[in-house]
């Protein structure tokens, strides 16, 4: 059930041996597709194989150290990992459920990879570009069709993943079955510990122990991927701007460095006239074309007045300024004004207008006296800063989703491996000793010993503890059934030489109290297969019955011999003290019941044996007139039994009735005298009956 600490170590090496062949396999498949020139990637060889031979985990961490693998040699490589990842889970769960090996099910599984790398894919990769096409196929899809450039390359890239996946999996399956059965029985014990699947029996509308540690294991990640994330982020965002600035300073140093101080006038009075200013325009214009992050590089001087133009140099879209022209002050340029007109060092800023979002980097040029003549300024667009904002969270965002997505199947199979797995087949076997058979709860202590649990930690030390516990159960409860069986042998015993002794002074009655129970006991069994009273007939009542049965005459004790053993027939006022016999029975029960003083439900039967055995069905019975089922069962049966015995004995007063004689009396006074039902059951088991009967009767005659 769980691994054994000498099979570890060979564990992790079958673990180790299985990725990294998997790991080579995807290499290969992508070194073949480059010497071959397809336009493929046949990438996942190696991902879908490990699915089929060792599931989940195997499967997932291929696909994840296959991508950080490869970017070691092609960066971009790394970002592509969740999606992976995600066809590595899907494979596992195809082949879990066997679809990757049947027709058609092989075709959802090519359509499921292909959605998640070419689709997911795609989507990913125009994250991570920017927003721009990289396909080929995709810019000749748009060309020829006209469709919008990511739809076309969406598509171009479904197609092309498709192809993939066809071939991969043919590839990936076709080794599979290469490979020795025997082999495959190694690894399959990677399969065999993890699921996905609740264990019947166990968890009941909760939520399960792996789900917990899943779940806390899943939402610890993310937090603290989450706040990696953000801070990675804002150091990123604060070195590009950073970056930004480097730049926008090394500009204003080139261009503080072409413009002469002593032609700041010349430029503002002449502009294009002058022959130095073309010059320094023109300079200038390739500096502002050499990249795409400078939108704007301009000189001018700046005054509480308003700033003066003294060079402009724009995009071909935008109309220049002339130098000379006064242009009123922006916000920025309005809350540095003393520092401008002091010719200061001005930090850059950012400022979001009609102009777009732009980062201006101010650089002054001072005459020989220090006196400012002008700023050159360089405006850099922050555009890009979304975009590449948005690639480089896209690439942790891959990253993290790939990395937790192997944590939490790593999570799992050890959830599963050393915690939830043990723990449900302790309590499966531990489930089965609550019964009550003895061959049972041996076979759950054996089943539960053979568990054989060593994970090294509380766990283990549990499940010592339940086997040591229920070996003692066990004994303690053989010890205790052994005692229990004793004590029922001393107690009907003790009933058994009671009720012998009560009949002992009855010298007409015989056996009477062992052919009643006898006849009670076949009649009762016959009802229960009939299904007759089936709510009331529970083994528990027969038994309660059967042992009770032979103090059903125990009021017989009060009775005085010579009224018990008259050889005629009693009077009238001899009758009635004989039916005292009756009330006199259940009272002496009642006693014995407060003595014990707990529910005991033979002696509960054994009272209503003795107080009703002579109640009828019509109601014309003693002591209380009963009728119907107002008679308890125990005592309607009793009523069959005991009439039927007297018919069939001999007494003092009379010779015996044949038994068919005694059968038509009780099969007459069905309804009458007794419940029909029971009757019902005792003439179907007759042949049992007459069993009981001839044999008492050739014990009689012998004695």
């Amino acid at each position: 059930m769980t691994i054994q600490r000498t099979d570890k170590r060979k564990t992790i090496i079958m673990f180790v041996s299985l990725v990294a062949v998997c790991i080579g396999l995807n290499m290969l498949g992508t070194k073949l597709n480059s010497l071959l020139g397809l336009p493929f990637y046949i990438d996942n060889i190696g991902t879908i194989l490990a699915a089929a031979v060792g599931g989940y985990l195997p499967c997932v961490t291929v696909g994840f150290l296959y991508n950080v693998t490869m970017g070691m040699f092609q960066p971009d490589t790394t970002y592509y990992c969740f999606i992976s990842v995600l066809i590595a889970a899907s494979a596992s769960y195809f082949v879990r459920k066997r679809w990757l090996f049947k027709f058609p099910h092989v075709l959802l599984a090519i359509l499921t990879f292909s959605a998640f790398g070419g689709g997911l894919g795609c989507l990913l990769t125009w994250f991570l570009g920017g927003f721009m096409s990289f396909s080929d196929f995709g810019q000749g899809i748009a060309d020829s069709t006209g469709m919008n450039i990511f739809l076309s390359d969406f598509l171009a890239t479904m197609l092309i993943d498709l192809g993939d996946k066809t071939i991969t999996v043919i590839i990936a399956l076709g080794i599979y079955k290469l490979l020795p059965k025997r082999l495959l029985e190694m690894f399959s014990f990677f399969n065999r510990v993890i699921s996905f699947k609740r264990s019947k029996g166990i968890t009941r509308g909760r939520m399960s122990l792996r789900t917990k540690l899943l779940m806390l294991v899943g939402i610890s990640t993310t937090l603290v991927a989450v706040s990696a994330t953000v801070v990675c982020v804002l150091q990123y965002h604060n070195l590009v701007i950073a970056e930004r600035i480097d730049h926008g300073r090394g500009i204003t140093e080139m261009m503080q460095q072409t413009i002469e101080p002593s032609m700041v006038g010349e430029f503002i009075k002449e502009g294009d006239k002058s022959e130095t200013y073309r010059s320094t325009r023109d300079a200038l214009d390739n500096v502002l074309k050499s990249s795409r992050d400078i939108s704007f590089i301009y000189a001018y001087k700046i005054e509480k007045k308003g700033s003066t133009v003294v060079l402009d140099i724009d995009t071909p879209e935008l109309k220049a300024d002339h130098p000379g022209d006064l242009l009123e002050l922006n916000n920025y340029m309005k809350e540095h004004i003393e520092e401008f007109e002091a010719g200061k060092e001005v930090e850059p800023a950012i400022v979001n207008d009609s102009y777009g979002w732009l980062l201006t980097v101010f650089k002054p040029i001072n005459d020989a006296n220090g006196n400012n003549l002008c700023y050159v300024m360089a405006d850099l667009s922050m555009s890009r800063l979304v975009s590449d904002e948005m690639m480089f969270l896209t690439r942790i965002i891959s990253l993290f989703l790939g990395f937790l997505t192997l944590i939490m199947i790593f999570s799992l199979w050890l959830a599963e491996h050393y915690i939830t797995e043990p723990i449900n087949s302790m309590a499966k076997a531990t489930d089965f000793f609550t019964t009550d058979v003895s061959e049972a709860r041996s076979e759950a202590l054996e089943r539960l010993k053979g568990l054989n649990i060593h994970t090294g930690d509380e766990i283990e030390n549990l499940f010592n503890t339940i086997v040591h516990t229920m070996v003692k159960n066990r004994d303690y409860i053989k010890s205790i059934k052994k005692q229990s069986r004793q004590i029922t042998k001393l107690q009907n015993g003790l009933i058994m030489v009671l009720a012998d002794l009560v009949e002992s002074r009855d010298k007409c009655t015989g056996d009477h109290i062992r052919k009643t129970a006898a006849y009670a006991k076949i009649i009762m069994e016959q009802m229960k297969r009939d299904g007759v009273y089936s709510d009331i007939l529970t083994d528990e009542f027969i038994d309660d019955v059967v042992h009770s049965a032979p103090l059903h005459d125990i009021g017989k004790i009060q009775i005085s011999d010579t009224l018990l053993n008259k050889p005629g027939r009693l009077t009238d006022e001899e009758f009635k003290k004989m039916q005292t016999h009756t009330t006199s029975g259940a009272e002496i029960i009642e006693r014995a019941i407060e003595e014990v003083d707990e529910d005991s439900g033979y002696l509960n039967e054994a009272k209503n044996l003795a107080n009703f055995h002579h109640e009828k069905w019509n109601g014309k019975g003693y002591p209380l007139g009963l009728k119907g089922e107002e008679i308890p069962l125990s005592a309607r049966i009793m009523a069959v039994a005991d009439v039927f015995d007297a018919l069939v004995s001999r007494r003092s007063y009379k010779e015996p009735f044949p038994i068919d004689k005694a059968i038509d009396i009780i099969r007459q006074d069905a309804g009458e005298h007794f419940d029909a039902k029971v009757v019902e059951a005792f003439l179907k088991a007759e042949d049992m009956v007459r069993e009981v009967a001839e044999s008492n009767l050739s014990n009689e005659t012998k004695s």
